[in-house]
């Protein structure tokens, strides 16, 4: 490796927004790492996530999707009756 063109790679002490704080290393100028986030706090990772309908989509998706199944009950309730007629 050449010499003087590498940063400073050393360790640093990270901290988030939660409370959450560790140890690792790092080529950030400073001895701290500040994080909004972290891998503790992140609704992905914890399972906690919510779903924002901020616009009605999800419940309008879940009316045309009632809809859809009662139409499919019906259609399948009237195929019944008519081969019960047929018969």
């Amino acid at each position: 490796m050449q010499a003087g063109i590498h940063p400073n790679y050393h360790e640093v002490k990270v901290n988030c927004a939660c409370g959450a704080s560790w140890t690792t290393r790092s080529t950030v100028k400073g001895d701290e790492l500040r994080l909004e986030i972290c891998s503790n706090c992140h609704p992905f990772f914890t399972g906690r996530q919510k779903l924002i309908d901020t616009e009605g989509r999800v419940s309008l998706f879940q009316r045309k999707a009632a809809k859809s199944k009662a139409l499919q009950d019906q259609v399948a309730a009237r195929k019944a009756n008519k081969a019960e007629t047929v018969q």
